[in-house]
């Protein structure tokens, strides 16, 4: 996924000139020379190779400030360029949420339908013991705010397409990217492509339950999904992609045909993305319901920080295998 997200930036940086990264050591390195710069690419390596090719003017390493990187990019996507911003963390969105919340999602509201194509990249989820400052998915906290929309790639395949549709998009796009999820390797086509909002995906096929999951929990779940499939219990593993837009139609569409839900995410399992999901369904797909919802969250709790603790905290296989067997027993 590492290799596909910079692949999609360089591809993007050469097609369209309006096009700058902006963000914390994007260029390499704070405070080095163009000699030094470029090596590392970022904290995780996301941007390598950029600043040599495209120059300071497109490649732009700010102080350690989140509120001046999103207040540039608000004004950059105003006065006509389109700025992928970076974060790091979305845990850090606090800092900057009013530039998110007040001003990117209202532009188009709020100036006669101006374009604000404005992508903001930041890390997202739990895994490397970074504590509760450094570990969160707010996925759902930024789906829930209108004129946003908000992406979960879930393999370097989907990250790399939907980074390129994000870039073109000529509204405010969150990307949002697991970083446990910076290694795992599929394959990826050279060229360009790309993948269009609110359509998601149907990675497993079957008759006897729908799970949805995003990000890190799609691979999570498709080893249970898999495992149960050795039984014969087959389930739909859904992949929505995008969170906002939803692929409602997809979700509903799978529930009619399996009469059960059961919903993974890693965000919080009040007014998160699960939560959200599942009252989807009770509302508009309650007749094709053969068993309450199930929701495989983590504790309504902060990440802790013990390597131990932070996994009985994640989701895991088990815990999705559980919550299938749940459904079927009704």
């Amino acid at each position: 996924m590492r290799e596909a997200i910079n692949d999609a930036l360089h591809l993007e940086m050469e097609r369209d000139p309006s096009v700058i990264v902006i963000g914390e050591d994007v260029a390499g390195g704070a405070g080095g020379t163009s000699g030094q710069r470029d090596v590392a690419g970022g904290v995780f390596g996301l941007t390598k190779g950029l600043y040599t090719k495209f120059g300071e003017l497109r490649v732009i390493d700010t102080p350690i400030s989140e509120s001046a990187i999103i207040g540039a990019a608000n004004g950059a996507a105003l006065a006509g360029l389109r700025p992928v911003a970076e974060i790091m963390f979305c845990d850090f969105v606090g800092v900057c949420f009013d530039q998110i919340l007040n001003q990117a999602a209202k532009f188009r509201y709020m100036f006669n339908g101006a374009n604000a194509p404005l992508v903001i990249r930041m890390t997202m989820g739990a895994g490397r013991s970074a504590a509760a400052q450094h570990s969160q998915s707010l996925h759902g906290l930024l789906s829930s705010i209108p004129g946003l929309k908000v992406v979960v790639p879930s393999n370097a395949y989907d990250a790399k397409g939907l980074l390129l549709q994000a870039i073109r998009d000529n509204d405010p796009v969150i990307f949002m990217e697991h970083k446990m999820l910076y290694n795992d390797a599929c394959e990826v086509p050279d060229g360009d492509y790309a993948i269009p909002f609110g359509e998601g995906v149907l990675v497993r096929e079957g008759e006897h339950a729908t799970v949805v999951a995003s990000g890190q929990m799609v691979k999570i779940a498709q080893g249970a999904v898999d495992k149960l499939a050795a039984e014969g219990i087959r389930c739909d593993l859904i992949d929505p992609r995008t969170t906002s837009p939803l692929d409602e139609e997809l979700i509903l569409e799978s529930v009619r045909e399996t009469g059960r839900l059961i919903v993974v995410d890693e965000g919080t399992p009040r007014c998160g993305l699960a939560a959200d999901i599942a009252a989807l369904v009770a509302r508009r797909g309650f007749a094709s319901l053969r068993a309450p919802v199930v929701t495989v969250t983590p504790p309504h709790s902060p990440i802790p920080f013990a390597r131990e603790l932070e996994a009985a905290w994640l989701p895991d296989a088990a815990r999705v295998e559980q919550g299938i067997r749940s459904a079927l027993a009704h």
